[in-house]
């Protein structure tokens, strides 16, 4: 005897459009909550980088002056290594026999364009400029969006 069934016609393998597109709005929407999250993230980190070197910085005019009785040398060194590459912030001082003021600005491409924080010899802690968006302070070292201080 024959068998008289029909073949099934075969679904195709693979995705349909619909399920193509629901997938891609589903990672488009994970992206646009990751991704500025993740950029705050690392720019705040960057920041750690500008307030330690500003503040390792200070000790060591501290130091300084305790073994001289003045912060600078006579020939305006700051005692401060330039920049590397992978810095994003670029330090530099004004020198007196009698005060300094240690300034970190942010690095264009480096992730922390438009900070510039300072420090001088009474402790003076201050962030003279930010990023659109961000919350600068006068009397401390900015490190969030919202102007809270590090």
């Amino acid at each position: 005897m024959q068998d008289t069934r029909r073949p099934t016609p075969r679904r195709g393998c693979g995705f349909t459009l619909i399920e193509l597109l629901v997938a891609i709005a589903i990672v488009a929407t994970l992206a646009a909550i990751a991704i500025p999250t993740m950029s705050d993230y690392l720019r705040r980190g960057r920041i750690v980088e500008a307030v330690t070197r500003l503040a390792d910085h200070r000790v060591r005019m501290e130091q300084f002056f305790l073994d001289n009785r003045r912060y600078d040398d006579g020939a305006g060194n700051c005692g401060y290594p330039v920049a590397g590459g992978a810095d994003a912030f670029a330090v530099e001082c004004v020198l007196s026999a009698t005060g300094y003021t240690v300034s970190a600005t942010g690095l264009p491409g480096k992730g922390a364009q438009g900070f510039v924080y300072t420090v001088d010899e009474t402790d003076a802690r201050a962030t003279r400029a930010v990023p659109d968006g961000w919350v600068a302070s006068r009397t401390c070292w900015v490190v969030r969006r919202d102007g809270s201080c590090g």
